[in-house]
C-alpha cells in the first residue's frame, strides 16, 4: 500500500488555478526527493515539478515552471503543487511520487521512485 495520497484535483475552466497535496506523512524515510507527475489519455507520463527534503526544486525544460510551483510543508510532510493559468493541454492525472534513492538524482526526467500515489485528476474546460 502506498504511503502517498494526492488530494485537490477537480475540474477548473481555463485560465484558473488549482493547488493539488501530496500526503507524505506516512513516507517512511527522512530524506526524498519527490515529483510530481502528470499523464493524459494517449500520452507517456511526465514530469512537472521535483523537490527534496533539503528544499532543491527543480523544473523541467521550458515553460511548465512559470506556471507550475512545487512547495512543501514539513511539518506536514505534505508536498504542494500550485498550477496556475491552466489551460485544456493541462488536462491529466496528476500523481506524486517519492523515493530515497532519486534523492541523488532529484529531477522532473527521474522515474526511479520507491512509492507512487494513486493520483487525483484535472481537467481543464476551454
Amino acid at each position: 500500500q502506498t504511503p502517498l495520497v494526492e488530494s485537490g484535483g477537480g475540474t477548473v475552466q481555463s485560465g484558473g488555478s488549482l493547488r493539488l497535496s501530496c500526503d507524505a506523512s506516512k513516507y517512511p524515510y527522512q530524506n526524498y526527493c519527490v515529483t510530481w507527475f502528470r499523464q493524459a489519455p494517449g500520452s507517456r507520463r511526465e514530469g512537472v515539478a521535483s523537490i527534496r527534503s533539503d528544499d532543491k526544486i527543480e523544473y523541467p525544460r521550458g515553460t511548465l515552471g512559470r506556471r507550475f510551483t512545487i512547495s512543501q510543508d514539513k511539518d506536514k510532510r505534505t508536498i504542494y503543487l500550485q498550477m496556475d493559468n491552466l489551460t485544456p493541454d493541462d488536462t491529466a492525472m496528476y500523481s506524486c511520487a517519492a523515493g530515497v534513492r532519486a534523492f541523488y538524482w532529484c529531477v522532473p526526467d527521474n522515474r526511479d521512485f520507491d512509492f507512487w500515489g494513486q493520483g487525483t485528476q484535472v481537467t481543464v474546460s476551454s
